[in-house]
């Protein structure tokens, strides 16, 4: 990437925070600190990041918070959580609120670098540059503004469930591996990412319940199809 990638770094421990600022910011990032949730969320709604890089534990509003409410405001923007925490509760509920990825403290600033990277490339090859309309049940999917529609019901999907959608539309009710799609869409197939792939499919179940004769079923131990019942 040319230009520096725009951080905005949320940690409520001030002196790690002028840690991670000034070795990001030798290392071709902007860095933008914020000091809780609440004070990151103002950040977000006067400029753009490319992605928000967020302690969990927080005064006045925590990491979680922050991003399940960015995302019901339509806030698309990457999210890293930097977090004490690695039980799989707290692993599966980040990834439910609109995570992208964990990283456990203490960590290693190389690995954090390469994390920050991974992310915003990963999001920015989520782009759909499908041009087509897909026609599922009752509802229409143009992915290429991430917008599905029912009616006059209109929901903005998030890069990440436009792009799992999109695969499970061109397969035009076949079965799509889960490998396949986390080797394109993660980069690889692990179980912790097969895990956040299951979130996935069931915030599109749900985005798509409005319509009963449509299933996204799970074909154990292979993948995913996505079907109309007649």
């Amino acid at each position: 990437m040319n230009s520096k990638i725009e951080v905005l770094l949320v940690e409520d421990e001030r002196m790690l925070a002028e840690i991670l600022s000034d070795t990001l910011s030798d290392r071709e990032f902007n860095v933008t600190t914020a000091y809780d949730g609440q004070q990151a969320l103002g950040m977000l709604h006067s400029r753009s990041f490319d992605i928000v890089v967020t302690d969990v534990m927080m005064p006045k509003m925590d990491g979680f918070t922050l991003v399940r409410t960015l995302r019901g405001e339509g806030i698309t923007t990457p999210v890293l959580f930097l977090t004490a925490r690695s039980a799989t509760e707290d692993v599966v509920r980040g990834f439910e609120v609109g995570g992208g990825d964990f990283l456990k403290k203490p960590f290693a600033i190389d690995e954090l670098i390469v994390r920050i990277k991974a992310l915003v490339g990963r999001v920015k090859g989520e782009s759909i540059e499908d041009e087509r309309r897909y026609t599922i049940g009752r509802y229409t999917f143009t992915p290429k503004e991430s917008l599905l529609q029912f009616d006059n019901l209109q929901i903005t999907l998030s890069a990440r469930e436009s792009a799992v959608l999109v695969r499970l539309c061109r397969a035009e009710g076949g079965v799509v591996e889960a490998s396949a799609i986390l080797k394109e869409l993660w980069g690889d197939d692990t179980f912790f990412n097969l895990r956040s792939l299951n979130v996935y499919i069931s915030r599109l179940r749900k985005h798509l319940a409005t319509d009963p004769t449509i299933e996204i079923v799970s074909i154990r131990g292979v993948g995913y199809r996505l079907r109309t019942l007649v």
